[in-house]
């Protein structure tokens, strides 16, 4: 694994500022960021969402992860990239993704961040479990 990429499940907290304090390099003209969040909903019952449980495969998806790092740095220019996902729960307004990337350029930037975030969701073995309060959970 390069050492200008951090990769990781985390099963506490994610630091955004350490996340954005990784990337900086001063080669870097664009530095972007994104955060997935546990937003506030409904259920279809009317119950409102209390958190998200996340598991995950742990050697499959790192493995996922890595090789979405590499992907990404074929894609474009990449100088510093953080991928990090929560595991456990993850409550209302917190953090569940922490991507960040820094580019000699900002479009570049914004390109990696959503192409990390689309395809992470799509291929990486990690599976979500929506916690209601008054209603039983459902998989995602």
């Amino acid at each position: 694994m390069p050492t200008d990429d951090w990769i990781a499940l985390c099963p506490s907290p994610l630091d955004t500022a350490k996340a954005m304090e990784f990337v900086g390099d001063e080669r870097a003209g664009g530095v972007a960021a994104f955060l997935g969040v546990t937003r506030a909903e409904q259920s279809s019952g009317g119950q409102p969402l209390v958190a998200l449980d996340y598991e995950a495969y742990a050697g499959m998806a790192e493995s996922q992860l890595n090789d979405l790092a590499r992907r990404a740095r074929e894609r474009g220019p990449i100088l510093k990239l953080a991928l990090l996902h929560r595991i456990g729960r993850v409550g209302i307004a917190e953090p569940s993704v922490v991507i960040a990337v820094s580019t000699p350029h900002r479009a570049e930037a914004f390109e990696a961040c959503r192409w990390l975030i689309d395809t992470l969701k799509a291929e990486v073995a990690i599976w979500k479990k929506e916690i209601w309060a008054g209603e039983p959970p459902t998989w995602k």
